[in-house]
Parts: structure tokens; C-alpha cells; sequence
């Protein structure tokens, strides 16, 4: 027999059993839901100091932070905004903790306005959203602490570098949309949490006016929805004739869209309501709205609609479905600016508003560009671009001259990106669907099965997952590791149907799709199970916890972050139950209890079986997937599975989901990462 090789802190288990829908489910690890519980405490301080005993003494570990930071050493922008005779961007100088923003007037010389690192020691207050006037004049921007999807609301008058006295809280992204006057804004919030249950604390979601110089308390209610859970963005349209208000449920990206003119105190008018068909509104013409909606057309159009007669049988398309999804669409310089899909990575081109078409935005390689700035007049189109081996940059497209300019001299690494290689390639999945896949390694590596592998992906909530850099995968290839981004079903790679092929009932899919790429990495000598871990985030964490028990003999390690893992009572916490419409409601729907049940991570850990490694990593402030979903997981594999392979988890303390968090953290969060696969996959450094 065996001998057990690692000895896991002793835990309590609650012999507690609920039925759901005449199913007996176990849940002996409930009382971990209670992070103040003094035994959980206990329990999450003795898997971190296991998790450092396994880690910090293996000689890799501080050579891989070294060379995280040393890496990290490049100056990146996250954002730029041209408003009247002012620019502004946030600049990081390398491992600052955050980004600051700065302002620049014409060709004068930087100004220093928000500097989030003076704001905490350990750097996590992080600044989030920004909100100009058309003039530059005026910014609302927000604050989130220690990751929290909270933020706060300040306001700066940037002629004079001053804050105004007031400071607005209760709000969750909250996209501040200013009255052309200046006089004040629209922000969407929530109440009190004082003034509500607990399980309300995410509900009753409405849209205020707040007046320059007065105190939040005299903001002025402008909309609630009827319905508590449902919620509501707003934006006042580039020519300053309308409000208008996106409302949605949830996760659902059929968002619906009221409106009415910004004068005026009348009622909203209904246009389009949500859980129709998705209606992102582009922005406003007279009394045209330009819409990109995926109503009976997957891959989505964009429709010109008159509010005189706003009956889809009256819309007139103006760019129509075609085989690639469309990703993003503004007006600028009175154009349309359309961001396609092409097998996962993005195209830009740019039309009259008629829909005749006029050129295409050349990109530096294959990757993402996600639009930053540019309003109907502006000349340039802001956006920031980024590939496995380009860090982000941002760039604008200027309209005058037709040429892509890089925002600023210093952007780049000083790394040999010209040693490394990204490429295609397509597989297929269970089911004979072909699923696109991203490789990128050091060029001329030998096709023997024994490269180590990191396979990522996500597949869910139709988000896309198209290239990406992040500085730590440069590690990851200098020692030979090859990096596979599968784009599986659940994004919106290919529109809505790829969405819909891998949510509720369907959500097998998505880990066939991962299995699927598993097996051709395997088949085609890029990797061996002994060398290939899977990772995943968040939505992509319940992905690698479910594959990993599915198929425990395909993987050699699994690096699992931030997971949903309790599919039965996910919906009870925080944000969670506005994930119902994609993965479903297992409590209150049977024929949902049974396919969230055959895969839901915490609920098919089996005696007895011998799983790979896997280092589960979590945060203690985490209000979007809370903790104890990793904590009950590790828990649970801990006291079933066969002891023979480390079943780790780390809890980082003051940091969220991962939004803001500071590059300190992220540095020792993945050196940690790192190690763990250096060591399970037996590599050299």
C-alpha cells in the first residue's frame, strides 16, 4: 500500500445533509461560509504556512520572482483620453503598485493628478473608472480597496487641481455620465446597505443625479426598476440630446434599452426590454439611434433606428451580419468604428454612417484591440492593443492622416519577442465542433511530448477570450513552456451561438472543448499528461476543478484561481445570484439541480482517486466569488481524495477577484503559481 505523502490540517466535518428535490447532498464543510468563524481562520492560516513549507524552500522560487520583478521593470499605459486641449492617460513606471494618472496640455508637460499609491501603504486602493467632461474641465472617477467590486465616486475640478468636498459611495462600476452643462451627472448605485436584508445588498439597483458642490444625500432618484434584481447603466448620448438607460439581468447579455430627452423629467421610454435579443446602443444621430444587436442574427448587425417609427420592421441595417461576430462599435470622427471577430482575434474597420465602407485599421499582429476613447467629433480612435508576445499598448488611429500613431515613445519590453512565435491552430471536440487554439513558445522547440504546457481557458458569460500578455508568461516561456489559449464554447468568439453552446444544460460542452484541446496537445508532441497543467480564472476556475475530476488521468497539474465550485449554492452569495441565467438555479429548478450537480466541482470529489496537483488560489476580500467556494473545494479534495499528490491553497489577504490588484501581489501570487508548476511538472529554472 501506498504511503500517504502529505498530511493536510485536520478539519472539521459537519454530518449535515440537505435534499434537493429528493437528492441527499452532504455538505459538510457549510460552516466554512462564515469567514469570521475562528476555526476557519485557524484553518486558512495552516494551508497557507503548508502552501509556503511546499514552495519557498525549493531553489526556482526566488529565482522566478526575481525575474518577475526584474521583467516588470517597463513602463505600460492602461488608458488615454483626449478631451478639448487636454490628454489624459495612466502610467505605470514599471512595479509601482498602480497606475496614476496624469494630464498634459498640448505639447506641455505632464501633470500629476491622481496617484492611487500614496492612497495605502500595501497599494491596494486602486483607481477604476473615469469620467470626463467634453472640455476636460471635470472628472468623477472611483476608488475600489483591497479588490472589492465596491467603489467610491470622487470628483476633481481639473483647472484648478482641486477635489470637490463630496464623496459618493454605495456604488458598483459606476460609469458617471455627465449633463453637457457641467452642473452635475447621472451614476447608477445601490442603497444603503444599512437600509436592506443582507441578501438585497446587490438589488434594488437605480440610476441618481448628483449637482456639483451638493452632498450625496440630495441626489435625486431618476429610475428604479419595478424589479429588484434587474439593473441599469446610464449615458447621455454624444450630442447631448438624450438619457439613455441600459437595463439587464445579471450576467444576460440581452441588455434592454430606455430612453427619453435629457431636458426634461417625463417618463423613460420603453424601446426594447431585456431578455429579448442584446441592443448595446453605438450612439445617437438626430433622432437615429445606432444599435449593434444580435436580434435574429447570431453574429450581430448594426441597425440605424428612427424613435419616430422604432419597429424592427422599420430598422435599417447598416452593417449587416457577416460570417465574423461583431465585437465593438462607436462613432468617431462621425464614422463608424466596428471591432470584429476573427477566429478569436480582432479586426477594426470603419465606415460612413451608411454603412459604405471606407478602410481598414491595420494592427501590429494577431491580438486584441479593445476601444479606449473617441467621441463623435474627435479625429483620433483611441484603443489599446495587446498579443501573447506584445504588451499592452495604447495607440489612435487618426482619421485626417489614416495612420496608426503609438501614444507614447516609451511603450514596449525589453525582451527577445523576436526568439518566440504565436500561431493557429483548430481541433476538434467531442462532438466534431472545431474549437480555435492559440500556441505560442520559444520558435524551434522539438515536437517530443515533452515541453511543459500551461492550457488556459475560460469558456463562459460571453466573454471572449482573445490574445493577451501578461508579463509573467514571459517566464513561463524562458523555460521552455509553451502557452495554449483554447477558445471554447461559452464566449462570444463566434457570436451567440458560441455563447449559447456552452451554458446551462450545455455547459458539458465547454469541458469537452478543454478535454478536446488536452488531447491534441498530447497527440501532436507538444506536451505528455506529466507536463501539461491546465489554468484557469474565476469562471475559467470552476472550467480546470471540473476537468481535473473528470479527467484526472489527462492532466499533470491544475493552477486554479478564484473558482466557482459549489454549483448548488453559488447564487447565495454576493453577485452570485445574477449568474443564474447562465449556469441556472439548482434549488429552485429540478431538471437544473441535475446537470449543475453531475459537474459541480465540490460535489464530485471521489474517495479514493488519485487527482493531479493543484494549487487553488483565493482572496480573503473577494465579493464576487467568495472565498469559501476555494476553501470547501480544497477542503473537500484534502479529506477524500488520495493523499499522494498536494492538493495546496492559497489565501492572499487584502485583495479581491484580481481588479486592482497591486503588482507586489501579483508578483508573489505568481511566483507561488509558478513554483508549484515548476516543482509538480519537474522542471529546471
Amino acid at each position: 500500500m501506498k504511503k500517504a505523502l502529505y498530511r493536510y490540517p485536520e478539519v472539521y466535518e459537519d454530518d449535515l445533509v440537505e435534499d434537493y428535490h429528493g437528492t441527499s447532498v452532504p455538505a459538510p464543510f457549510r460552516w466554512m461560509e462564515d469567514p469570521d468563524n475562528p476555526e476557519v481562520k485557524a484553518w486558512t492560516k495552516a494551508q497557507n504556512a503548508l502552501k509556503d513549507a511546499f514552495l519557498t524552500g525549493d531553489p526556482a522560487y526566488q529565482k522566478i520572482k526575481d525575474r518577475l520583478i526584474e521583467l516588470w521593470q517597463f513602463p505600460h499605459y492602461t488608458t488615454a483620453f483626449r478631451k478639448g486641449k487636454r490628454t489624459f492617460y495612466t502610467r505605470n513606471s514599471g512595479t509601482q503598485n498602480q497606475p496614476a494618472l496624469y494630464v498634459r496640455q498640448r505639447d506641455g508637460d505632464p501633470v500629476l493628478l491622481v496617484d492611487p499609491n500614496t492612497l495605502a501603504e500595501d497599494g491596494t486602493v486602486a483607481l477604476m473608472v473615469q469620467s470626463y467632461t467634453k472640455d476636460g474641465g471635470l472628472l468623477a472617477y472611483s476608488l475600489a480597496e483591497s479588490g472589492s467590486d465596491w467603489q467610491k465616486i470622487h470628483i476633481l475640478d481639473v483647472e484648478n487641481n482641486r477635489h470637490y468636498d463630496e464623496v459618493l459611495t454605495y456604488t458598483k462600476f459606476p460609469y458617471p455620465a455627465w449633463h453637457p452643462d457641467k452642473t452635475g451627472f447621472f451614476y447608477n448605485r445601490l442603497p444603503d446597505p444599512d437600509s436592506v436584508p443582507p441578501e438585497d445588498r446587490n438589488n434594488y439597483r437605480h440610476i441618481c443625479w448628483h449637482k456639483l458642490g451638493t452632498p450625496q444625500s440630495e441626489d435625486i432618484k431618476i429610475f428604479q426598476h419595478e424589479e429588484k434584481t434587474l439593473g441599469v447603466m446610464a449615458q447621455v448620448t454624444d450630442d447631448g440630446e438624450y438619457l439613455v438607460l441600459t437595463i439587464y439581468r445579471g450576467t444576460d447579455p440581452r441588455d434592454g434599452v430606455y430612453y427619453r430627452k435629457l431636458e426634461g423629467d417625463g417618463d423613460f421610454i420603453h424601446l426594447y426590454e431585456p431578455e429579448q435579443a442584446a441592443f448595446n446602443m453605438i450612439g445617437s444621430v438626430g433622432n437615429t439611434f445606432y444599435v449593434r444587436t444580435d436580434l435574429e442574427t447570431p453574429n450581430s448587425r448594426i441597425v440605424a433606428i428612427d424613435l419616430a417609427h422604432p419597429e424592427p420592421e422599420n430598422w435599417k441595417t447598416v452593417i449587416p451580419e457577416g460570417e465574423d461576430a461583431i465585437s465593438y462599435a462607436r462613432i468617431v470622427d462621425n464614422k463608424l468604428v466596428v471591432t470584429f471577430f476573427h477566429h478569436a482575434a480582432h479586426q477594426i474597420k470603419y465606415y460612413q454612417l451608411d454603412g459604405t465602407f471606407l478602410g481598414e485599421i491595420p494592427l501590429p499582429t494577431l491580438g486584441t484591440a479593445e476601444p479606449v476613447s473617441g467621441g463623435h467629433k474627435d479625429t483620433r480612435y483611441y484603443f489599446r492593443f495587446a498579443s501573447f508576445l506584445y504588451p499592452d499598448t495604447i495607440f489612435y488611429f487618426d482619421f485626417e492622416s489614416e495612420t496608426l500613431v503609438p501614444f507614447a515613445d516609451d511603450q514596449g519590453i525589453d525582451f527577445p519577442i523576436e526568439d518566440y512565435v504565436t500561431t493557429q491552430v483548430f481541433y476538434p471536440s467531442k462532438d466534431g465542433t472545431q474549437i480555435p487554439m492559440f500556441l505560442t513558445h520559444r520558435k524551434g522547440i522539438e515536437l517530443d511530448g515533452q515541453n511543459p504546457t500551461i492550457l488556459y481557458g475560460y469558456g463562459g458569460f460571453d466573454l471572449a477570450q482573445t490574445p493577451f500578455f501578461k508579463v509573467w508568461n514571459l517566464t513561463w516561456f524562458e523555460m521552455g513552456g509553451v502557452f495554449a489559449l483554447a477558445n471554447l464554447r461559452g464566449g462570444s468568439e463566434y457570436g451567440d451561438a458560441w455563447h449559447q453552446a456552452g451554458m446551462l444544460e450545455k455547459k458539458q460542452n465547454v469541458f469537452d472543448d478543454m478535454h478536446a484541446a488536452a488531447e491534441w496537445l498530447i497527440e501532436n508532441k507538444y506536451t505528455s499528461t506529466p507536463k501539461l497543467a491546465i489554468e484557469g480564472r474565476s469562471n475559467g476556475g470552476l472550467l480546470v476543478s471540473a476537468c481535473m475530476l473528470q479527467r484526472p488521468e489527462l492532466y499533470g497539474c491544475v493552477l486554479c484561481h478564484v473558482p466557482v465550485t459549489d454549483m448548488l449554492r453559488y447564487h447565495k452569495f454576493t453577485l452570485g445570484h445574477f449568474w443564474t441565467p447562465e449556469y441556472g438555479n439548482a434549488e429552485e429548478n429540478p431538471e437544473h439541480f441535475k446537470f449543475l450537480y453531475a459537474y459541480s466541482p465540490l460535489h464530485n470529489v471521489k474517495e479514493g482517486v488519485l487527482y493531479p496537483p493543484v494549487i487553488v488560489t483565493t482572496a480573503d476580500t473577494d465579493d464576487r466569488v467568495v472565498p469559501c467556494h476555494s476553501k470547501k473545494f480544497v477542503a473537500t479534495l484534502q479529506t477524500e481524495a488520495a493523499p499522494y499528490h498536494p492538493y495546496l491553497l492559497r489565501v492572499e489577504t487584502r485583495a479581491g477577484h484580481g481588479l486592482g490588484k497591486p503588482i507586489k501581489k501579483l508578483i508573489e501570487e505568481r511566483t507561488d503559481v509558478w513554483a508549484f508548476a515548476v516543482k509538480v511538472l519537474g522542471m529546471e529554472v
